[in-house]
């Protein structure tokens, strides 16, 4: 499925053509989007169709297209605090773009079939956290990934705020889905589909990670990395200093040139002249100096300065030993 929207030549235009055609419809969702770059999740032989609004399979790797998951993102109404449970979890991605929307104190797990597919989505979220430009901006809740059926889940887990069931299940399950929510809940599943069936043909309990109470540890973590984040805030407002945002994105801009002319037939001779206009009264000095201003500009506009990390900048002034500085980065490479 997809193709309902044009493709992209980055992850930011995939996303504008995504909101104007009404698919991405609120802020959180749109800035979820635009922090994970979709090609991130791709083999590199096949990252040039990442921006397209196609799903992408390889062997067991499975994408769904961007206007269904966005579709999905906006359908589950998610908040702050919330648990959330991925069912065919897939790489990851989905869970991930969830994960900066729920925050440091929600709920981030998926069930996954195949275990090389875990594997898969273990990396790319490794990739994200230690690598992306986006991460400092949000707070983040981290996904847990397990490996089993999601027709097999124990009775005795935990009930969730949101559901989603990217694999296909049949209408006899919705009601066992169902169970799976918590009173108020959201479900959001295809239907009337093939149910998935485990490996091994084996019926097989899947555990789920427990509800675990954070470390005080990483509690002081979370208020910390806030404190700063709100000092720069404040920064900025007084204009004394820098926000978390990064420099503006480059808009492209699509120049279409025309070149008018007039065909004048003359005893089967053809003469062709440029239709004169208000702007070829000028002098011939003015005609080749707005092409040297274009040029001019251009640099400017396909060279943005690179963003820069205030988060991490901050972190790194302040008097305390490099380990703990580390421990509040994240271990982020960057």
């Amino acid at each position: 499925m997809g193709g309902a929207v044009s493709a992209g030549e980055d992850n930011d235009e995939l996303v504008d053509n995504l909101k104007e055609a009404q698919y991405i419809r609120t802020a959180p969702v749109e800035q979820a989007f635009r922090a994970i770059d979709r090609a991130d999740y791709y083999l590199e032989e096949f990252k040039e169709n990442a921006y397209k609004d196609l799903a992408w399979k390889h062997g067991n790797i499975h994408l769904s297209a961007p206007c269904i998951y966005s579709e999905v993102m906006e359908a589950l109404d998610l908040q702050p605090g919330l648990s959330f449970l991925n069912l065919g979890s897939g790489t990851g991605y989905l869970s991930s773009m969830v994960g900066l929307i729920l925050g440091p104190f929600g709920v981030n797990h998926g069930v996954e079939l195949h275990s090389d597919v875990i594997e898969y989505a273990k990396q790319k979220l490794d990739f994200f956290i230690r690598t992306s430009d986006s991460f400092d901006k949000f707070d983040f809740c981290e996904p847990s990934f397990v490996t089993g059926n999601c027709l097999e889940i124990s009775p005795d887990c935990s009930q969730y705020d949101r559901v989603y069931c990217g694999a296909g299940v049949q209408k006899e399950h919705e009601e066992y889905m169902k169970s799976l929510l918590k009173v108020g809940g959201i479900l959001v599943m295809p239907l009337e589909e093939k149910p998935c069936h485990s490996e091994s043909g084996k019926s097989r309990l899947v555990q789920l990670p427990p509800l675990a109470v954070r470390s005080l540890q990483d509690l002081a973590r979370i208020a910390i990395r806030g404190a700063i984040k709100k000092v720069i805030r404040q920064e900025t407002a007084s204009g004394s200093g820098h926000g978390l945002k990064g420099t503006p994105r480059a808009k492209r801009r699509r120049v279409r040139r025309r070149r008018m002319e007039t065909i004048v037939f003359l005893d089967k001779e053809v003469f062709a002249s440029r239709i004169s206009s208000p702007s070829d009264d000028n002098s011939c000095e003015d005609l080749e100096e707005e092409p040297r201003r274009e040029e001019d500009r251009a640099p400017l506009e396909a060279k943005p300065a690179p963003p820069v990390n205030f988060l991490r900048e901050k972190v790194l002034s302040l008097p305390l030993p490099d380990p703990l500085k580390y421990y509040l980065l994240y271990y982020r490479e960057k």
